[in-house]
């Protein structure tokens, strides 16, 4: 099934609309709070696209993520009762925040650090940060490290890469995001 690679032909023609760099930006933030789908989909798209701007888009990208990423934190550490808890409940994922608080009392920054820079679905840990209070400074400090460092990373490597990462990573999207797929289910599972 060719589903990621349509989505990725499209994500091309997408990068290079005038209004690209606010969607990206409007999408870095959202994906930080509650949005599914990871922003590296359309960052490297528009890296490709468009390779002098890579670099600006990786900045708008870690910027905006971070915003989120504070957004997060605040609604966790504002309305976890009345907004965050009852979706959680209803979405099943109780044990899925228990895991995270524990990963944070033992692991502190450093969880704030791997879940910007990993596939880790960096949007419940803004939110668990927010829940146990930990402390907002320190919870900026490893967002912009950690988003930074994936977002600039992913932006360097389709700048350098060029046409020949474009033709290659064409040819494998299907493999790539149908294995995203399969980790993403075995990380729900193993993190239930």
């Amino acid at each position: 099934m060719k589903v990621f690679s349509t989505l990725y032909d499209k994500a091309l023609v997408w990068a290079q609309h005038r209004r690209a760099p606010a969607i990206l930006s409007g999408i870095s933030f959202a994906e930080s709070v509650i949005f599914p789908i990871p922003v590296d989909v359309m960052l490297a798209p528009m890296a490709i696209a468009q390779p002098n701007r890579a670099m600006y888009f990786a900045m708008l990208t870690t910027i905006f993520s971070v915003l989120g990423g504070i957004a997060g934190y605040f609604l966790g550490l504002l309305a976890f009762e009345p907004i965050v808890l009852p979706v959680i409940e209803y979405f099943g994922h109780t044990d899925t925040l228990l895991q995270a608080q524990r990963w944070f009392a033992e692991w502190g920054f450093w969880v704030i650090f791997l879940a910007g820079f990993s596939p880790i679905p960096y949007k419940v840990f803004t939110v668990t940060a927010g829940v146990m209070t930990i402390a907002f400074l320190p919870f900026v400090i490893a967002s912009v490290i950690g988003r930074g460092m994936r977002f600039f990373l992913v932006a360097w490597l389709m700048k350098w890469g060029g046409p020949i990462m474009e033709k290659h990573l064409r040819q494998h999207m299907d493999t790539i995001g149908w294995a995203v797929v399969v980790l993403a289910i075995v990380a729900y599972f193993i993190l239930r």
